[in-house]
């Protein structure tokens, strides 16, 4: 019977240890993607696209089909935000964050940009993954 209480007691011990893990990295993406906010606000792409993975193999996809690398997307980003205008203040509503595997998210939710030249808002969803210590989108679908 010591056993099994032993082992209950594991179980209960590990889950909440892993539970606080899981709290952490939300905790770490959302302050990823609130340093994203401030330099899309400020009309800094390069700085927004800090939160994504410098790679040949970011995804991104959106109104004009599928993108593919990092420079190709903050290209993309400079060309349909030109001035600070176009790129208004930015404002995320995250609805789910969940764990897809270890070190590995996906976080649903609404955009909205206010903006001079109209505003935009839309849906996404994006993947994180941690590279190097570090969590990073490396996928992004919005729409």
């Amino acid at each position: 019977m010591r056993i099994v209480y032993i082992l209950l007691f594991s179980i209960f011990y590990l889950s909440c240890v892993a539970q606080k893990d899981v709290e952490a990295d939300k905790s770490a993406i959302l302050s990823v993607m609130k340093n994203q906010e401030i330099a899309w606000s400020k009309n800094d792409l390069e700085g927004f696209m800090q939160g994504y993975w410098k790679s040949d193999s970011l995804k991104f996809y959106g109104s004009k089909g599928l993108t593919k690398g990092w420079q190709q997307t903050l290209d993309n980003y400079k060309k349909g935000y030109p001035t600070k205008d176009h790129s208004g203040t930015l404002t995320f509503k995250v609805d789910d964050i969940s764990p897809i595997e270890e070190n590995s998210y996906w976080v649903m939710g609404r955009y909205f940009l206010k903006r001079t030249v109209g505003d935009a808002n839309g849906n996404f969803l994006i993947i994180f993954k941690k590279i190097d210590g570090a969590w990073k989108i490396v996928a992004d679908m919005s729409s």
